[in-house]
């Protein structure tokens, strides 16, 4: 047996700090939770790497200062819970809960989130070079300073973000909803947003926030009606 892939799992219990560095001290072990409780635990600084959260529940737990590379998330429940200052390169969020959740000053470098529910999650001033979002809700999020440079964005529900200062240029937009969110300092230069819900788009906004992008006739009908012209 190759004990160096053994995994030991943890089904259905509760476990809180003590235990759980019980277990990260078996040596060779890959950890593997299935159905656990973790509410309210303070987990921060535990090395945490590589390890597997499946249907898991994290409400308001703490993970600061964690080493979470590697690690796979799937259809957990985290509400609240603290990841700051976390190393989550290469983590997977696959479906789940992270409401209110804070990624602040996080490293997130190849992270990918997809169909996760982040309504305002906060990813200030984290490092996310080559981070994935597809089929989320980002409703109210704080992505601040976050580049999606040539990414393309699938299903990403944006209203009422805060996107200031956010660059979005040559980047493809399918699907996703800007409606209400904050554009401030945003560039769109060159993206494509013809299959996107823009919301209400100043004119001014355009030249300088907007230029050189693609738009259906349709967004673009609907912004010269704003002006109140009627196009033949």
């Amino acid at each position: 047996m190759n004990t160096d892939t053994e995994e030991a799992a943890a089904i259905g219990v509760a476990l809180d700090r003590s235990a759980l560095a019980a277990l990260l001290n078996e040596p060779g072990r890959r950890m593997r939770f299935e159905r656990c409780v973790f509410d309210q635990q303070d987990l921060g600084g535990l090395d945490l790497s590589g390890a597997s959260f499946v249907a898991c529940s994290f409400e308001g737990t703490g993970f600061e200062k964690a080493v979470l590379a590697r690690t796979l998330w799937s259809h957990c429940r985290a509400p609240f819970a603290r990841f700051d200052m976390a190393d989550l390169t290469e983590a997977r969020f696959e479906g789940g809960d992270y409401n209110n959740a804070s990624w602040s000053r996080a490293r997130l470098s190849a992270a990918a989130f997809s169909e996760a529910k982040l309504t305002g999650a906060s990813f200030h001033q984290a490092q996310t070079l080559g981070l994935s979002l597809r089929h989320a809700i980002l409703v109210s999020a704080d992505l601040r300073g976050i580049s999606f440079r040539k990414a393309r964005l699938e299903g990403l529900n944006f209203a009422e973000a805060d996107l200031a200062g956010c660059d979005f240029s040559q980047a493809v937009l399918v699907g996703c909803s800007l409606r209400d969110a904050n554009l401030k300092g945003c560039s769109f230069r060159d993206a494509d947003l013809s299959a996107t819900e823009l919301g209400a788009v100043q004119v001014g906004d355009l030249g300088q926030h907007f230029k050189g992008c693609m738009l259906s006739t349709e967004q673009a009908a609907g912004i010269v009606a704003a002006l109140g012209i009627t196009v033949l």
